[in-house]
């Protein structure tokens, strides 16, 4: 039996909620909550299109497909972040990271002002 691998019960547990109150929200049973969640069974499109609404994340994390939760919105960023994906972007590896531990530090001391 081919297994389906995903994040759902993560994302359900995280957002406190049972299998139950999910597949009502979903208007399932909660046996199909629970053969997604243990990979038996993949859900169909409308029901990956309502987990996505809400776990507020995208259909390809909630299968794995992806490592990011959610896409970044590239028609409504400003100037200032062009330039820093731009930046970004030339960098290497470990400058890459060096660079977001600046950032994650800046926000962790509080000194973003």
């Amino acid at each position: 039996m081919k297994k389906y691998p995903n994040r759902i019960k993560d994302l359900r547990i995280s957002k406190g909620i049972t299998q139950l109150q999910l597949s009502m929200e979903l208007e399932c049973t909660q046996e199909s909550i629970s053969a997604y969640e243990n990979g038996r069974t993949l859900p169909s499109l409308s029901i990956l299109m309502k987990m996505s609404t809400i776990f507020n994340a995208s259909m390809d994390y909630i299968m794995m497909r992806s490592d990011y939760r959610s896409y970044v919105d590239t028609e409504n960023i400003s100037k200032d972040e062009r330039r820093l994906l731009t930046y970004y972007k030339m960098l290497g590896h470990m400058q890459k990271e060096k660079a977001i531990a600046y950032m994650q530090g800046m926000i962790d001391t509080g000194s973003i002002y």
